[in-house]
C-alpha cells in the first residue's frame, strides 16, 4: 500500500520474540503480528474464519473424538490410527480397491525399502535428496526408506516383454512411504513423516495418452465426489467439490490440456511447478472455510521409461518405449481424513456437534 491511511480496519493479533538480524547475541527485539484490511467488514469475516479454523482444528478434533494420536516416543509425524478413526480408514480403502478392480487397475503390494541405487536410477536421488531419510545400511549395502512409490513396479516391464495389446497396463497400490519434514512444518494429518497413498502407476502407448488422460480426470472426480460417501455410516461426507485444477503441465502438456479443455474444467499454467520428470496435473478442492486443499495429482513420466528401459513389442515388431503416468486420487489417506474432520467440525454431516454416541459404533 503507498500508506498506511489506505488502511480501514486493523486488529493485533500476537507477538513473539526474535533476535536483531536472527543473531541470539544481539539484543531480543518483539515481532508483532497482526491483520489489516480496506473495511471492517472485511476484517470481522477474517476474525471470524479464524475462530472457525481454531473451532475445526482436527488435532483436537482427534483427540476429543478419540480417532487418531501422535506419540513422542514414536516420533513426531508418525500418525497412530484409533480403532474409531481405523474404522473410517478401512471403509474408504475397501470402496477405493473395489472401484480401482472395477476400473480395470491390478492391485499390487511394495516394500518399504530397496536399495539406494534404485532411487539413483529414478533420479530421486538427484532431485529429491532433501526430503528423503539417510539410507540405511544393510550388511554393507545402502537401502532407502520409499519416499514416493515410484519407481518399484517397473521392473514387471523389464522383465517380460510386453505386446502393444496388453496396454494400457495399470497397477495400483495403496502404498506407505516416508519423507523427511522438517519437524517445524509437521501439522497433525496433513503435513507427517509417514503416509499412505493410493497411488497407482499406468503404462501405457503415445496413442493412448489423451484418452487415458481423460479417463482418469473422470475418474478422480467419481473418487472425490462419491468415496467417502461410503463413511456415512459413521457418518462422514466428502470433502466439498472439486472447484478448480491447476496444472504444472511443462513443456509437453498438450494431452492433458486437451483434456482439461474437454472435460471443460477451469484450470492455470504453474509454469515450472512440474515435477522433475514430466508435467502434471493438480487437482484442489475447497472446504467448507473456502480453503483449498491439494489431494489429487495425475503426472505423466516420459524420463523414467527411459531411465528402466520400460518398453513393449509394437504392431510392427520392433521395440517402443512406454510411456507412464503415476497418479493419486486422494492423494494421501492421512491429509484427506483430516481435511475431511475440519470441513465438517467432526463427524456430523449436518453440521451439528460432533456425536459421540456415533462414531462409537
Amino acid at each position: 500500500m503507498p500508506s498506511t491511511g489506505r488502511v480501514g480496519a486493523f486488529k493485533l493479533m500476537t507477538t513473539a520474540g526474535a533476535y536483531w538480524r536472527g543473531d541470539s547475541k544481539k539484543r531480543m527485539l518483539t515481532r508483532i503480528y497482526g491483520a489489516a484490511f480496506a473495511t471492517k467488514k472485511e476484517l470481522d469475516e477474517h476474525l471470524r474464519i479464524l475462530e472457525e479454523i481454531k473451532k475445526r482444528d482436527h488435532r483436537k478434533l482427534g483427540k476429543e473424538l478419540d480417532l487418531f494420536s501422535v506419540a513422542d516416543d514414536i516420533g513426531p509425524g508418525l500418525i497412530l490410527w484409533h480403532p474409531k478413526g481405523a474404522a473410517v480408514r478401512r471403509i474408504m480403502e475397501d470402496f477405493w480397491r473395489d472401484e480401482h478392480v472395477k476400473a480395470g487397475y491390478d492391485l499390487v503390494f511394495s516394500p518399504h525399502i530397496a536399495r539406494l541405487d534404485l532411487w539413483r536410477v529414478s533420479g530421486h536421488v538427484d532431485y529429491y535428496r532433501q526430503s528423503m531419510f539417510s539410507p540405511i545400511d544393510i550388511e554393507g549395502q545402502e537401502y532407502q526408506l520409499k519416499a514416493d512409490e515410484l519407481p518399484v513396479p517397473h521392473p514387471d516391464l523389464q522383465v517380460r516383454m510386453r505386446s502393444y495389446r496388453d496396454l494400457p497396463i495399470r497397477y495400483a497400490e495403496l502404498g506407505t512411504v516416508y519423507r523427511y519434514e522438517p519437524s517445524g512444518t509437521l501439522h497433525g494429518l496433513l503435513r507427517v513423516r509417514g503416509f499412505t497413498q493410493d497411488d497407482a502407476h499406468l503404462f501405457l502407448r503415445p496413442d493412448q495418452l489423451d484418452g487415458e488422460i481423460f479417463t482418469l480426470l473422470d475418474f478422480t472426480l467419481f473418487v472425490l465426489r462419491s468415496s467417502v460417501r461410503q463413511v456415512r455410516r459413521l457418518p462422514v461426507h466428502p470433502a466439498g467439490e472439486v472447484r478448480g485444477i491447476s496444472g504444472a503441465l511443462g513443456p509437453r502438456r498438450g494431452g492433458a490440456e486437451k483434456a482439461l479443455e474437454r472435460r471443460g474444467l477451469p484450470y492455470e499454467v504453474d509454469p515450472g511447478e512440474g515435477v522433475f520428470y514430466g508435467p502434471k496435473i493438480d487437482i484442489k478442492i475447497k472446504d467448507m472455510l473456502g480453503r483449498s486443499w491439494q489431494c489429487s495429482t495425475i503426472q505423466v513420466d516420459f524420463n523414467n521409461p527411459e531411465r528402466f528401459d520400460a518398453a513393449y513389442i509394437g504392431e510392427d515388431g520392433g521395440s517402443h518405449r512406454a510411456i507412464m503416468i503415476h497418479r493419486a486420487l486422494m492423494g494421501s489417506l492421512e491429509r484427506f481424513f483430516g481435511v475431511l474432520v475440519e470441513h465438517y467440525a467432526g463427524p456430523s454431516p449436518r453440521g451439528s456437534p460432533p456425536c459421540r454416541r456415533t462414531c462409537s459404533r
